[in-house]
């Protein structure tokens, strides 16, 4: 099945955020559908790097979480 594109939806977080690895902290939307974008890591959020709304393609990065800010 090919990744299909879609768009962040929604943020559950802002930068500066503290996040626990698996935590929900974003919604994407593709073909009506509402997929969770989880943390992979504990730690800071640095810096989200698409805004809502905004169109994003497989394995473009989303956001930046520094680890060793927890």
């Amino acid at each position: 099945m090919p990744l299909l594109p879609g768009s962040v939806w929604q943020w559950l977080v802002a930068e500066g955020s503290d996040v626990t690895a698996g935590a929900t902290v974003g919604i994407l939307e593709s073909m009506k559908m509402e997929i969770p974008i989880v943390a992979p890591v504990s730690g800071k959020i640095h810096s989200l790097q698409r805004q809502a709304g905004q169109q994003v393609q497989a394995g473009q990065l989303l956001m930046v979480i520094d680890p060793f800010a927890v």
